[in-house]
This record gives structure tokens, C-alpha cells and sequence, in this order.
């Protein structure tokens, strides 16, 4: 008997939890001080405590009961983590991982986060948003040229260098509009022609006179006016390489001095914002603000699986523990003790626990959900299918 020293005391106030556990992230809660007294009397029991001595003190059994939480709060965060990624990606990621003050949640996710963030980018390059500045440039036809070097030749708004080269974005060499071709606009009396512009006719109408037709048939010759251009004639296109523009049909004397207009980004700043994107902002789980979970917002069913683990764990503990030695000598003999017995168990019992909480987790996630109410939908569709139609009598 002298070989051990059997220390373990039965807890009396929550003043022995604050300071007894190693990280103390919840030795501020309240009902953390009081489930530990409860939670310590409930393992030892179960341990056979006071029939059995055990070979550890309560300090012991108040770190296995933090160890059992912030694994609750693990699990917990891993299944957040997985349902909400995508929602928190580009969010704010200040906070700390080991801070027990405050929510345990990460900041409140937007709905489709992640498809925002990638509409900023796909708007960015097809024109229709984003948010990297873009630029207008122009150059001025000449008869004698058909390429232009945009960099050296082109008026642009922002300068740019070999280092900071242009990507262009949009270039406007459009034909005149079909429309102009349809009437002379300006035939007939300014009387007429307002009340022309009244009714929205003023553009397709002589103010001498007007058939009103339906508008289909505007649709049809404004596309016939297109179609014989782009066939008939030289289409106004470009052929844009090495930010070299080719601009078509060929330049006549008539086009001297117009200008052709385009768009463009820098390269630079595209770059910028996608290597910076994500600077102090959530962008894997690695810095998803989640903290450990706050014990008194834990319900009944997590406490519940709290304490089972906590048993588990003092299990192991007290497993290893008396592993040291086989068995304790007697005046009369010796006794063995259960040491990889207990710790075997224990180790069983906690990846039963965690295998339970996994799968009850998978069970409720998004994915499950969103499985659960498709065969909802296709049961209740295959029910209203097998209902007899209404029969009416005329």
C-alpha cells in the first residue's frame, strides 16, 4: 500500500474548479464550476468511489470534464464549419479560437456568401460589375492605318507599363444603329414630328406620314437592316493580339479623325485584389472565428454527452495510471489491479461517444436536410398521383 498515495477528496465548493483546470477556458461560467462538482461526484461513483480508492485527485476529473467540453465545442464547430464555409468565406476573421467570452458562433453568415464573392468576379469579366476599377481609352482613325497599339498610340485614362500592362475589356466598333436607316427623321413639320416624339415614333417616322404597324415588323426589318450589313457588307469587328488592335472594315478618308473607344483594366489591380481578397477575412477553416462554445448554453442532450466522456476519460486516466503496476503487494499476497482493463474501456468508450455525435451530426446537415425534403416532395408527389382526378358532369 505504501507504493501509492490515495489523494481523491470529494469536492465541496465551486471555489476548488476555479484554478484547477489546466487552459481554465470556462472556470468564468457559473454552471461550469457547478456541473464540475456534480459531474466530479458522478465519475467517482461510477468509478466505485468511496468502496474503491482511486489513484487521483479531483483536479484530475476537472481537466478530463474541460477536455470533454472543448471536444463537445470541437465536434460542434467542425459541423458549423461544414454547413456554413462557404456562407462565412470572405467574412471578418478577428477574434480568437481561445477566447471563451462572448458567442461561440462566427459572425452571422450571408446567405450565399461565397456565390457573391465569385459574381464579383465573373461580373468583373464579362462586364457587367466587380470591383476593380476599369478605365476608358480611344483612338483616333486614320486612313492609312487599320493597327493601332492601344499602350502607345491610345489616349487612356490611366496610364499604364510593361510591368502594369492594360487588359481590355470592351471595345466599341459597332455599326451605326439599324434604326437610323429605317426613316429620315427630320422630313416634315416640327408640329408633326413633336407629336411623333410624343408617341415615342420620332426615330422610325417621316412626320409627313405614319403607319402604325405591329411591332414585330420593326423587330423584323431592324434585323434584316443588321443581317444585310454584317453579309453584304465589311462588319465592324476587331481583332484584338498582344494589345495590338486591328479594327474592321478598313479605314477610308471618311473616317479620319473619328474615334474608336474601349475599356480596360490594369493588370495590377486585378492581381491585387485576388491575392488580397482574403487579407484578415475567412478563407478556410483554419481562421473561421469559432470559439469554444460558452458550457451555459449547452442544452440537456450535449451536458448529457459531456458527462459520459468525462467518464471515459477519467477512465483512461485511472487506466494508465494503475497500468504502472500489475499488481499491489499484501502482507498475505498481492492484488492485481485493472489497469489496461479500465483503459480499454475507457478508449472504447470514447469512440463510441464520438462515432454517436458524428453521425447524429451528419444526420442534421445541410446535405441531409436538403436529401430529407426531396424525398418529402417525391412521396407526396407519387401520394397526388395516385389521387383519383376530379370528374365533371357538363
Amino acid at each position: 500500500m505504501s507504493k501509492f498515495n490515495f489523494i481523491y477528496e470529494e469536492p465541496l465548493s465551486g471555489l476548488q474548479v476555479t484554478g484547477s483546470t489546466p487552459h481554465g477556458i470556462y472556470d468564468a461560467d457559473s454552471e461550469f464550476q457547478t456541473d464540475s462538482l456534480t459531474t466530479c461526484k458522478y465519475v467517482a461513483s461510477k468509478l466505485g468511489h468511496p468502496v474503491m480508492q482511486l489513484e487521483f485527485n479531483s483536479g484530475s476529473l476537472y481537466a478530463c470534464f474541460e477536455e470533454a467540453v472543448s471536444e463537445y465545442s470541437q465536434q460542434m464547430n467542425h459541423y458549423n464549419t461544414k454547413n456554413w464555409m462557404w456562407d462565412h468565406y470572405g467574412n471578418s476573421s478577428t477574434g480568437s479560437n481561445f477566447s471563451s467570452t462572448g458567442s461561440h458562433q462566427a459572425e452571422t453568415p450571408v446567405g450565399g456568401m461565397s456565390l457573391f464573392t465569385l459574381a464579383e468576379q465573373y461580373g468583373q469579366a464579362v462586364n457587367v460589375g466587380g470591383n476593380t476599377t476599369m478605365f476608358t481609352g480611344s483612338i483616333t482613325i486614320t486612313s492609312s492605318q487599320q493597327v493601332y497599339d492601344l499602350p502607345s498610340e491610345a489616349s487612356l485614362e490611366s496610364s499604364v507599363t510593361d510591368a502594369n500592362p492594360m487588359v481590355v475589356q470592351r471595345v466599341f466598333n459597332q455599326a451605326p444603329a439599324a434604326i437610323s436607316k429605317f426613316y429620315d427623321p427630320f422630313a416634315g413639320t416640327y408640329d408633326n414630328i413633336e407629336l411623333l416624339d410624343s408617341f415615342g415614333f420620332g426615330n422610325v417616322s417621316p412626320a409627313v406620314s405614319y403607319i402604325l404597324r405591329p411591332i414585330s415588323y420593326d423587330l423584323a426589318r431592324a434585323n434584316a437592316i443588321e443581317t444585310n450589313d454584317l453579309i453584304r457588307k465589311s462588319a465592324y469587328s476587331f481583332e484584338l493580339v498582344n494589345n495590338k488592335m486591328r479594327v474592321f472594315p478598313k479605314p477610308t478618308s471618311s473616317d479620319d479623325g473619328q474615334k474608336i473607344y474601349f475599356h480596360y483594366y490594369r493588370r495590377t489591380d486585378m492581381t491585387d485584389v485576388t491575392q488580397t481578397k482574403t487579407a484578415n477575412k475567412v478563407s478556410d477553416p483554419s481562421n473561421i472565428p469559432y470559439k469554444f462554445i460558452t458550457y451555459s448554453e449547452i442544452n440537456s442532450m450535449g451536458r448529457n454527452w459531456i458527462r459520459k466522456y468525462t467518464l471515459a476519460l477519467s477512465k483512461e486516466l485511472l487506466g494508465i495510471i494503475r497500468s504502472k503496476y500489475a499488481s499491489m503487494p499484501l502482507p498475505n499476497g498481492e492484488v492485481s489491479l485493472d489497469g489496461e482493463a479500465l483503459k480499454a474501456e475507457g478508449r472504447e468508450e470514447k469512440a463510441n461517444l464520438l462515432e454517436e455525435l458524428s453521425l447524429f451530426l451528419e444526420a442534421v446537415s445541410k446535405k441531409e436536410q436538403a436529401l430529407t425534403e426531396q424525398e418529402v416532395a417525391n412521396s407526396q408527389q407519387e401520394v397526388l398521383n395516385k389521387a383519383p382526378l376530379k370528374i365533371y358532369i357538363g
